[in-house]
């Protein structure tokens, strides 16, 4: 499938002290069969500009060369994970936008692929969740329970504790690849999955993750936070459903965390609806542990890590 002659998407990406891991990432846009991309970057480095060195300025020139259009932005001070979403969505123009964090490697059909599944289930986002090769062959039946949806995705409600919070230990380590290879027919055909979140690449509906509020709710926020992509996922769960593809096509680098302070988990203290009434913080055998899951490591670092 290709994007020749489609309409534009819009790929978001955050990234902070990552050059090198950045231009891989952006490498991999650069191949997609999805031709009529937008790519914006938002970069919070503390050291000198990730867009500013050798690698990402020789793949910016690339982008540009073959008909991508890039636009950067500095970023600092720091005001927090969601305020770096909320920013980016504020850049995004298309009907459906791409957030990709800055350590993600994508196989060339992948944006098609999620733009064909949201298309089709007319959700509010379509997720791609990161493989961790370096554990491949280590297998846990026990986190690899996954749910398909039998008929269209619809509206759920996830919230820390639930049943369906549990989903997302497949996301860990190389659980989902271990599944999808045993599952894999060759038809072609992406299978949708229920999900409690995904992290890393996740195609939305624009004007849908908006109207459920964006990531405007970092102002509500201390600085040091993290879970603002799992909370923006499920709030426009809640409204217009979400999953995730099978089989997925994207990696994760397995690199060093770049956020070390997380004072506040947002899907912890924050309600599912803009506005509604402060969440109930679960029991304490439901909340994060202190090695949180791997969809809560800030911008760039959604990746399967224990």
């Amino acid at each position: 499938m290709s994007g020749t002659g489609r309409e534009t998407i819009d790929v978001l990406v955050p990234t902070c002290d990552r050059p090198a891991a950045l231009a891989v990432t952006l490498a991999t846009i650069g191949s997609q069969s999805w031709r009529r991309l937008r790519i914006v970057i938002s970069d919070q480095s503390e050291r000198s500009g990730a867009c500013e060195q050798p690698e990402v300025q020789a793949v910016l020139r690339y982008l540009r060369a073959t008909g991508r259009s890039v636009d950067t932005y500095r970023r600092l001070p720091r005001r927090g994970l969601a305020e770096q979403r909320a920013f980016l969505l504020s850049q995004a123009r298309a009907a459906y936008c791409l957030f990709v964090d800055d350590d993600v490697i994508l196989e060339p059909d992948l944006v098609a692929r999620l733009d064909a599944v949201i298309r089709a289930e007319g959700c509010g986002f379509v997720g791609s969740a990161l493989h961790g090769l370096s554990y491949l062959g280590q297998l846990r039946p026990a986190q690899e329970a996954i749910e398909f949806w039998n008929g269209p995705v619809r509206p759920e409600t996830v919230r820390p504790g639930s049943p369906a919070w549990a989903r997302h230990h497949l996301h860990s380590a190389a659980n989902l690849f271990h599944v999808q290879s045993r599952l894999a027919t060759g038809d072609g055909v992406d299978r949708r999955y229920k999900v409690a979140w995904v992290g890393g690449c996740v195609l939305f509906n624009t004007e849908l993750l908006r109207a459920a509020g964006g990531f405007d709710f970092w102002r509500e926020l201390p600085s040091q936070h993290c879970g603002e992509d799992v909370l923006a996922q499920q709030r426009v769960m809640a409204r217009h459903g979400g999953c995730a593809i099978l089989p997925s096509g994207a990696y994760h680098m397995e690199l060093p965390t770049t956020v070390m302070a997380r004072a506040v988990d947002a899907p912890y203290v924050l309600p599912l609806e803009p506005g509604g009434a402060a969440a109930i913080i679960p029991p304490a055998e439901h909340r994060p542990p202190e090695r949180r899951p791997p969809q809560h490591r800030g911008p760039g670092e959604a990746g399967p890590r224990e």
